[in-house]
């Protein structure tokens, strides 16, 4: 079967288009993976990558400047993590700065996050340089924690719930005191006796005071009998006598008073 010249047109376009999409590809692949322009490479090294993969990207003050080229195992407890950035990065990257796992939103795919360095006058970091890590947070140990401060929480529940229908049963001082009424009824018989012990009280305080006074009218009677009135007078005569010497005593140990002058 002949081919016409629109089949012909047809298969070109075809070809075309598909070389495009060819080149595209390689060029967006091309430029994510930084092939196209001039880098450099630093590592770092990690006790848990924490699922990163090979040419996942490396981020700058919020910035994609490169791809992670390799990751590897050089013991138990240590990932090397290589990275390939962007040349133009190298005169904002420090010494100080720092590398941590991280992720491209909630659910993204994890990723190396820089963090710029504090010390603006610090070194700039060397290429193939050795950059400054943060382990990434285990999930596992953090969901374990939880896992046991829920079985926590669920111990503490069911142990309010038993009390609160304890309380509602009647049972214990509080239930007794909330829906029985014999601590109700004990609470105010022991303060209706307590306003019967202070009323007793006073009265009680009211009968000394009446005593006292009918003491001190009786010594007032006895004072002016006739019979007993000459020895309280004797007694009025000694504190008189006992008062003038004291004051004669003192008159003496005083020093005379000087005459007063006479104006001429």
């Amino acid at each position: 079967m002949k081919t016409t010249t629109g089949q012909k047109v047809k298969i070109g376009i075809f070809t075309l288009v598909g070389i495009g999409v060819l080149l595209a590809g390689i060029f967006i692949i091309g430029s994510r993976k930084n092939l196209f322009s001039d880098t450099f490479t630093i590592y770092g090294t990690f006790k848990n990558v924490g699922g990163l993969m090979i040419g996942n990207n490396v981020r700058f003050a919020g910035i994609n400047v490169g791809t992670v080229e390799s990751i590897v195992m050089k013991n138990d407890t240590t990932v090397q993590v290589d990275m390939r950035l962007q040349q133009k990065v190298l005169k904002f990257l420090k010494s100080d700065a720092m590398a941590s796992i991280g992720s491209d939103g909630l659910m993204g795919d994890k990723l190396v996050v820089i963090a710029p360095g504090g010390d603006s006058t610090t070194q700039m970091m060397a290429e193939n340089g050795r950059i400054n890590t943060v382990n990434p947070t285990d999930f596992d140990k953090v969901i374990a924690k939880f896992t046991k401060v829920a079985d926590n929480a669920e111990v503490i529940t069911s142990s309010l719930a038993s009390i609160s229908s304890k309380i509602s049963n009647g049972e214990g001082s509080l239930g007794r005191l909330i829906y029985k009424d014999d601590l109700q009824k004990g609470l105010v018989n022991t303060v209706n006796s307590a306003q019967q012990t202070m009323q007793s009280a006073k009265e009680a305080i009211g009968s000394v005071k009446k005593g006292v006074d009918g003491f001190s009218e009786n010594m007032e009677a006895v004072k002016h009998n006739v019979l007993v009135r000459g020895y309280f007078k004797k007694k009025e005569k000694a504190a008189k006598k006992r008062a003038e010497d004291s004051a004669a005593r003192v008159q003496q140990v005083l020093p005379p008073t000087p005459p007063a002058e006479t104006k001429k």
